[in-house]
Order: C-alpha cells, then structure tokens, then sequence
C-alpha cells in the first residue's frame, strides 16, 4: 500500500587541583580614587559617585554599583522580587516555576554573583527562604496556541546544533507525512492515521489528518520527535490499525485508494527517525563526574563541583562543599565556564582550594575529551597584553556591552577581564573569556554597529568618546585583528521565537524572542519581561535552544508573565527609566574616519558598517584591514 513513499532522509583526566593555593591578582593603580562600602572596596574614575537606597530590600550602597540604568535596585535579584511583587502574578510565571528536578527549588534565587559584599547576609536569607518555601508549578502555556494567536515563527532546529537532531534534521517541513495516533475515533482500541504537517515551529508541528483538505476544526500540535509519531508504513510493518477519523468517514469509501493517490511522492520521516532522535539525546557527562566550574560568588575564580543531574545536556553541578547539595550551578555541558580538572592550574587561573581533602566514594574527574575545545591561537607574535582597551559583555548584566580592560593574560588564549568603573580592587570580579570569544568586541564595535555602549560607572565626561577615554587613562585599544570575525550562516531572523536560558538565573529557561542580530550577535528579549532583562547572546550558544526543546527533554519552561501584569507596569517607572536611558543615546557616534585615526595608532583599517538585523546573517567579518 504505502510503495512509493519518499523518505526525507538525508586520555586520562590530570590530577586534581584542590591543592592549589588561590593565585594572587595584583591590586588595581592607586592613582585611582576609591570608595569603601562595608569593607569592600570599588575604583571610581571621579569618586563622586553618590549612595542609593534599594528600593526592595532597603539596603544603602555606591549609588553607582547598583544594577541598571536606573539605580533602584541593589541587584538583580532584587529588581526582579520587586517587579514580580508589583506585577503579582509574575512569581508564578517565571520565579516560582516547576523545578527541573525535585531536588531544585525555584523561588528567589540569588544574582549571579553579589557586587557588594554588604548584600551577602540578605542574598543568604533569601537563600534559606527558597530551601523552606514550595515551588509552585507553572500550568496553562502552549506554544501552539501562543503561536497561532500571534502568528508568530520560530527558529528552525537547525539553528541549534548542540540540541537534539541539531544536525540531522534533514527535509523536515511543511507538507511531510507521519503516522499518528488517531483521536476521533471511539474504538477502545488504540488507533493512527495518516497526518500532514501545516505549519513547523522548532521541534513542534501543527498536524492535519489526512481527508480534511482544507478543514482546520481537528488540526493539532504535537512534538515531532514524540514517540507517538511514525513516518508512513510504520503501521503496516508494526500491525498497528490505519482507522480513518469519525468526523471524516463518510467521505469516501475506498480508503486505501484514497490513500495510495494522496501518499504516492509524499515525503515522510526517515524510517530510522526514533532512532536518531534517542542517539542524539543521549549524553556523555554522567552523575558524579567532577568538573571546574566559575565560582558564582567570585567570577575570578573556580571551584570543584559534581554533576548532580543531566537534563537535556544541562547539567546541574553541585559545588563539592556543599554538605546539603543546595549550593549548585546550571550550566550547559557545552558551556564554556566549565573544564577538566587541573584546567586552572594549567591556564594560571585562580582557583579556590576545596575544604576536602580526597574525592567522596563514587565520584570521578569527568575525562578532558568531553569538554568544549577552543580555538587555537598563536601568542608568539602580537597579542593581547595587560591595560589593554576593549568592549565586552558584562556577565553581571547581559544586556550591556561595556567599555573594558584586559586585567590578565593566562595561558591558551585565555584572558581576565575587567569591566571599567566598577571593578573590586582586588580583582574579584574579573572574569575570564578566551580570545576567540564571540563576548568580546574591538574598541568601536558599538559605535559601527549602533549599539549603545555603557561607559564606566561613575565616568563623568558624557557623550563618552573611546579617543577621549584612551588619553586620559594613557591606554591602548586592542589590536582590531586580535579578535575573532568568523559570522556562520546561523539562519536566525528578527522576531523568531525560541526556549532561552536566562544566564541571571541559568536555572530557568524561558520563552523567548530574537530582537536584533548584529553579525553573530543576537539580542535575546524574554517575552513578557521588560527589555533591560534582554541579553546578548551568540548564535552558537548552548544556552538557546529550540520551541519544544523543554517538552522533548522533561526540561520545566518558564512561560511569558501574564498579560494583566504587563499592564500593571507604573507608567512613572517607564518615564523615568526612558529619561535615564536617553542620557546615554545619541551621543556616541563618531565616523569610520574619526575611529581609525583616534583608536588604531596609524594602522589603516576601514569598518564594515553593521548589517540591518535582517541582513547580519552570513559569512562576514566585523572589520577589514586595508592591504599596503
């Protein structure tokens, strides 16, 4: 019955570093006039930066260490508790989520790292809340029935080629045939038929029986890599019942004719489909496998942590002191904050020396070779050096690039970074990018591609100009060369939907949209959320993934806030944050000439000028040199 059919086919880990000393960071100049705050201590360019008053924990602080444009808040977390209490419904669609596991609590959660130790108490109150209080599950989100209502697009799985069938996706489209089951039926029996797929969204699929032509009333969203679906003949070989619907039955009565003209040229699911989809979600990193991981509270260092769980390829480690294994970690296996162990020793990365002296029974060093490889890069010639200028993405508020300074050249390609203007004196919160990282941009990438540079907190000679900048700090800017150009054919677009981590609280992922794309670079905005919660993202992160990824892994997605919560935002927190923005826009610009005279110290480059976000996807570089 079903010939005819076409198929769419298509080393041993180094030594433990829990015995290493923490590598000391030299202090920052003491040119530099200081504040102290509770016994922490930041740098200031004027040392007039003011205090400021958390306007939901009451905490007082350097008005210019507090998180966002807008000042009121003494962190993340905080902007965040006080957004969803104003909102009141938003705890239960982002913060108060399902849990991934039984095991992790999702309520208020602490920042990525605090920036002023005074907060430290109040983030660990609001730590042994968390462990006290019930999540709440989030119920009610289907990304059918988001996507339909707004006529939205998604991503494509092929963007992603770290999540399941990333690769192997093949001719999967409108019009391919499957095999489902059938459930206007009223047999007792379980029962499929012959559906066609309408409209394609990631790994979900609006299907259609097969009969109902231009009929919609039964159409029906299901995940394609479900295990309910079949590529035509599945039935036949399997012995399973092909019953056409009820609502359709009359309609013809030669069923299997109507189905030999319908199907013959059809395409359909590879026959080793299931297959694929299980091979491609099986993971190498293991529980209780230990790794190297960024010390959430001191970007600058790292820590020993055990794999407690692998969802998905996401893995939560658990930092190896933690007796009660609620001090944990959400990272990608790809991600590149976690290595081998022994890879902070190699490197010169500060380390923090483990409490225990040998491994716990049953756990074991993750072996090198599952790690995330980087470029190669040669260091022999000319190459980053210390005091160095650059723009890069700060960690602590993905939103914003930031002017910032090379504190540190580790071995490998590796360098510590600082952001300007807000840097403890003792180094600990730099952090640690590789030289072909697609987070760190020449001095002027901004400017060229019409993003808005954050200059240093406290920097009082505004518009900033990076000419400006260099003579009074008596610094260089990066060589333009030195930084990685490579843009992929990423197949992102403006306005496509996806499932998104949100890297403030890496625990949850998140419905999400795609706002800008410059080169490589695309601005993830949390729908819902209001925009200074966007973050940059590259296009090849391990942090984006497919509509539908969380339903295929058991992963638990944080759904949009509520509509009526939207609404309840206070129209004189809008003005106010759109006249502190405005301070910052439109101030900046300078020409491709002005840049390559000021910025580049005689050496002659030209600036691509940045794509539109509909046309920065391709095989491009930011910057050309011009040849003698």
């Amino acid at each position: 019955m079903f010939d005819g059919y076409d198929s769419c086919s298509e080393d041993t880990s180094s030594s433990s570093s829990s015995d290493e000393s923490e590598e000391e960071v030299a202090p920052l100049p003491s040119s530099l006039p200081i504040i102290k705050n509770n016994g922490q201590v930041y740098t200031y360019p004027d040392g007039k930066s003011g205090m400021a008053t958390c306007e939901m924990c009451g905490m007082v602080g350097v008005r210019d260490a507090f998180y966002s444009k807008t000042k009121r808040f003494c962190s993340v977390s905080c902007s965040r508790s006080y957004s969803s209490n104003s909102k009141k419904a938003s705890i239960l669609a982002r913060l108060q989520g399902k849990p991934p596991t039984k095991k992790a609590k999702v309520l208020q959660k602490q920042p990525l790292v605090a920036k002023l130790a005074a907060y430290a108490q109040y983030q660990a109150t609001l730590q042994n809340q968390a462990k006290t209080k019930a999540a709440v599950p989030v119920e009610g989100f289907s990304w059918g029935n988001y996507i339909n209502s707004n006529s939205f697009t998604a991503a494509p799985v092929t963007c992603f080629k770290h999540a399941p069938m990333g690769t192997c996706w093949g001719d999967i489209a409108e019009g391919v045939r499957v095999e489902v089951p059938n459930t206007d039926c009223s047999l007792p029996t379980k029962v499929f038929w012959i559906a066609g797929i309408v409209k394609l969204a990631g790994y979900n699929a609006l299907l259609r029986y097969e009969g109902f032509e231009n009929d919609s009333s039964l159409d029906f969203w299901c995940n394609i890599c479900g295990s309910d679906i079949h590529p035509v003949g599945w039935c036949a070989t399997s012995g399973k019942p092909l019953v056409p619907p009820r609502t359709i039955q009359h309609k013809y009565t030669n069923w299997k004719a109507f189905l030999v003209k319908r199907l013959t040229g059809a395409k359909t699911l590879p026959p080793d489909f299931s297959q694929k989809v299980s091979e491609s979600m099986q993971y190498p990193f293991k529980t209780s496998m230990r790794v190297e991981v960024v010390d959430k509270t001191h970007l600058c260092r790292t820590r020993v942590a055990v794999v407690e769980s692998v969802i998905g390829g996401r893995l939560r480690l658990v930092y190896e002191e933690s007796e009660d294994k609620t001090d944990d970690f959400w990272c990608h296996m790809y991600s590149p904050l976690i290595h081998h162990i022994g890879w902070s020793r190699s490197i010169g990365h500060r380390f923090k020396r483990s409490d225990i002296s040998k491994k716990q029974d049953g756990h074991f060093d993750a072996p090198p070779h599952l790690f995330m490889k980087v470029k190669e890069v040669d260091a022999a010639g000319e190459w980053f050096k210390e005091g160095m200028k650059l723009e890069a993405i700060d960690p602590l508020n993905l939103s914003a690039i930031c002017v910032a300074t090379i504190r540190k050249v580790l071995a490998d390609g590796y360098l510590m970074i600082g952001i300007d203007g807000s840097e403890a004196a003792d180094g600990s919160d730099w952090f640690c990018y590789h030289a072909t990282s697609p987070s760190i941009f020449p001095v002027g990438f901004c400017e060229i591609n019409m993003i808005e540079l954050t200059p240093p907190r406290g920097y009082a000679k505004l518009p900033f100009k990076w000419f400006d900048y260099l003579r009074e700090t008596d610094s260089i800017a990066a060589p333009v060369k030195l930084f990685n150009k490579e843009v992929p054919n990423h197949g992102f677009h403006v306005g496509m939907k996806l499932e998104a981590v949100d890297l403030m609280e890496p625990r949850l992922v998140c419905v999400a949209t795609v706002t800008r794309i410059i080169h490589r670079l695309l601005r993830i905005h949390f729908d819902g959320w209001e925009d200074e919660y966007d973050q940059w993202v590259d296009c090849e992160s391990p942090d984006l993934y497919p509509v539908g990824w969380c339903q295929l892994t058991g992963y638990q997605l944080q759904p949009p806030a509520p509509q009526s919560s939207r609404d309840s935002q206070s129209s004189s927190s809008k003005q106010k944050k759109k006249a502190k923005s405005q301070q910052y826009k439109g101030h900046k610009k300078m020409t491709s000439l002005q840049l390559k005279e000021e910025l580049l110290d005689g050496e002659e480059y030209s600036f691509l000028q940045g794509a539109s976000d509909q046309e920065s996807n391709g095989s491009a570089s930011y910057y050309i040199k011009q040849e003698p």
